[in-house]
């Protein structure tokens, strides 16, 4: 499944129109990528935790040329998933 998917799933439980829908789709989105740039956790219970942790700074091999590169510190996003849904996809 992707967006656009989520967006019919949306779409046919509110009804109202599909942009409605997708608009509903882009505010969760932004909501929790927001969260995530100012360092917050967002935890949708049921679903998991979204957090942001630190990556520091590394030497990397380069396969293509053996050349060592430096990788510099950097922050990802993680995804924790809550017990219910490990138990559910089981």
């Amino acid at each position: 499944m992707n967006k656009a998917g989520l967006v019919d799933v949306v779409h046919s439980i509110v009804g109202g129109t599909k942009t409605s829908a997708e608009q509903v789709m882009d505010k969760l989105i932004e909501t929790i990528t927001g969260n995530l740039k100012k360092g917050e956790e967002v935890s949708i219970a049921g679903l998991g935790i979204f957090t942001v942790k630190e990556r520091a700074a590394r030497q990397a091999r380069n396969p293509r040329t053996g050349e060592m590169v430096n990788v510099p510190a950097m922050k990802v996003p993680k995804f924790k998933p809550a017990k219910a849904l490990k138990d559910a996809v089981k």
